[in-house]
């Protein structure tokens, strides 16, 4: 299968497409600056130089078509300002669902946050953050084209992965590395049955794979 991710040089997107690829996927990651791309060659991952801040949907859906998936990694990251958590987590999130609709691109998977909310209050830059990535879901939850998962991993974390997480709708917070992020990530990809979902990710006891198939209904 040919999967796209946006924010493809984000920590999670590498460990991503390393998975993916590993397994045989073939995986295209969209990227801002070009000088990223050897980044995501080392990791097996085509790379594709987009601008999601100002990139059209017809110019993000001509990188989607032909996918068999589509994953929304893409963040400000925690150096930016309000403003870029608008046109980033909330904007281009966004953009990226459409451009799935338009290539007709039906699984997609958006990596958000414990804790988002279209309604969260304060004006604090996390307060912001959060609004951003809750308004970000709420408007794919809308899209009937899609068959959407959202994934929301609790405090993350460089640690090496165990491969034994807690998925569940509501797990209460805690830390999980990126390493079992992404490997969470690579098994919603390929498990169509957890569409509709908005599930919360964190270290637990449970192997990745059976987490999955627990929360799909296998």
């Amino acid at each position: 299968m040919r999967i796209v991710i946006a924010g493809g040089h984000g920590q999670i997107a590498l460990r991503l497409e390393r998975l993916l690829a590993a397994r045989g996927d073939e995986v295209a990651g969209i990227i801002r600056k070009a000088e990223q791309a050897d980044d995501l060659r080392q990791a097996g991952a085509e790379p594709v130089v987009l601008d999601l801040e100002s990139a059209s949907v017809d110019e993000v859906a001509e990188r989607l078509r032909g996918a068999g998936a589509a994953v929304f990694a893409a963040g400000a990251g925690p150096g930016s300002g309000v403003a870029r958590k608008d046109t980033v987590d909330k904007a281009a999130a966004v953009l990226f669902a459409d451009a799935a609709v338009r290539a007709g691109v039906r699984r997609f998977v958006i990596v958000s946050s414990m804790g988002a909310d279209p309604e969260h209050p304060g004006d604090e830059i996390f307060d912001v953050y959060l609004r951003a990535k809750g308004e970000a879901d709420a408007y794919v939850r809308g899209l009937d084209a899609l068959d959407w998962t959202i994934l929301r991993p609790g405090q993350l974390t460089d640690d090496a992965g165990t491969g034994l997480v807690r998925l569940e709708a509501r797990t209460g917070r805690g830390p999980v590395p990126r390493d079992d992020v992404a490997a969470v990530l690579a098994e919603l990809v390929d498990t169509p049955a957890t569409a509709g979902l908005t599930l919360e990710l964190i270290s637990g006891s449970a192997p990745v794979s059976v987490a999955v198939k627990s929360v799909a209904g296998n």
